[in-house]
């Protein structure tokens, strides 16, 4: 690139990269709200939580960088060409593509690198979230105790606990247990908390007791310093971890295991995924294009560009709206999945075809001049 080709990058860039972080941040914001439970209902630590919402970033960045493109083009191209900084470009004898060939290659840039992230980052990135919700459904402490509430974790078994603190020491906890052969016992401690010995879950009561009623309705009573109650047979569970459409990896997603009920019967709706991996970067260059021709499509205006960016912005809503409307069509008939890559290209096409467009100015007709007429007389 050119110095003057640099410099127009450099303002392209900058707009770019703080539009990109103040929208990600706010879809991390409300990530973030809707994953709050993690901490209060299901007590698992800060960086759990942390975790969750850092993976969420590549799928919210390839959602938000098209739509940072555009308005941060908008914002610098509007600059540019109002300050006449463009006009002074074009008055160099630059042309039309070496104007805009600055923000084509940042678009490009963009467009490349949510590709990489839709091919293997961000599969990637939901397949450890997707195993973390499991590792958190299946944790035995959040499901055991729930602090001021009666639950149920196991039949035949109701769990109380008044409060757990900082260090998951569980206080004044109380078990009760329908035992097989008709019986019943009932602990109860001032203190316990949940361990793990030779690979399976304890619960380690301390400081308590514990009374047992036989089917004849006698009575024992034992009052211990500490007790350990087994949790295995509680949480053996037969549950599997299942990756859904937007886990899989693109070899996956073309080419799925057909010998599986689940992939043979969404076959249509991970083709569908597979192809808008591809064709969803498409909407950075078609977006940029967009921009692009609002603010260089027609005639240069002291005044500023605020219709025709309006009409563009609308237009460039409409063409990702459709896009997504596009997606879900094409999961009921794969045939259609060629439209996910028209929709952009065809954007793309518009909007250049309006950057340059030339207009020529008609020129009036002139009527040939009539020789004046000879005129001859005596002298």
């Amino acid at each position: 690139m050119r110095l003057i080709e640099r410099y127009l990058f450099r303002q392209l860039l900058g707009p770019t990269l703080l539009a990109t972080a103040a929208l990600v941040a706010l879809a991390l914001l409300a990530r973030s709200l809707s994953e709050f439970d993690v901490l209060v209902e299901q007590r698992q630590s800060a960086l759990v939580f942390l975790k969750i919402i850092l993976l969420a970033l590549p799928q919210l960045l390839g959602i938000m960088m098209p739509l940072a493109l555009f308005v941060a083009a908008l914002v610098a191209l509007n600059r540019l060409h109002t300050e006449q900084e463009i006009v002074v470009c074009f008055a160099g004898g630059m042309s039309r593509w070496r104007v805009i060939s600055p923000a084509m290659r940042l678009a490009v840039i963009a467009a490349l690198i949510s590709l990489i992230s839709g091919l293997w980052l961000q599969p990637w990135s939901a397949r450890q979230i997707r195993e973390t919700a499991f590792q958190i459904k299946t944790d035995v402490a959040a499901t055991l105790v729930q602090p001021g509430q009666f639950t149920e974790p196991g039949p035949g078994l109701t769990v109380y606990a008044q409060s757990i603190d900082r260090d998951n020491k569980i206080q004044n906890l109380f078990i009760h247990q329908e035992l097989p052969n008709g019986a019943a016992s009932t602990y109860s401690s001032r203190e316990a908390e949940i361990a793990t010995r030779k690979g399976e879950p304890v619960l380690i009561m301390r400081h308590g007791s514990n009374q047992q009623f036989s089917r004849d309705g006698v009575l024992q009573y034992t009052s211990f310093d500490e007790y350990t109650f087994d949790l295995s047979s509680l949480f053996h569970s037969d549950e599997l971890l299942h990756y859904k459409i937007a886990d899989r990896y693109p070899h996956e997603l073309f080419f799925p295991d057909l010998t599986q009920e689940w992939e043979q019967r969404n076959k249509d709706k991970l083709l569908a995924e597979g192809h808008s991996r591809f064709a969803g970067p498409l909407y950075n260059i078609a977006l940029m294009s967009m921009a692009l021709a609002a603010v260089l499509g027609g005639s240069f205006s002291r005044m500023g560009y605020g219709k025709r960016i309006a009409a563009v912005g609308a237009a460039a809503a409409i063409v990702r709206i459709v896009g997504f409307g596009v997606q879900a069509a094409c999961e009921d008939d794969p045939w259609l999945n060629v439209l996910q890559y028209i929709v952009p290209l065809a954007a793309t096409a518009w909007a250049m075809s309006q950057i340059f467009r030339q207009r020529v100015s008609p020129r009036r007709k002139t009527k040939p001049a009539t020789p004046a007429p000879a005129f001859s007389g005596a002298a």
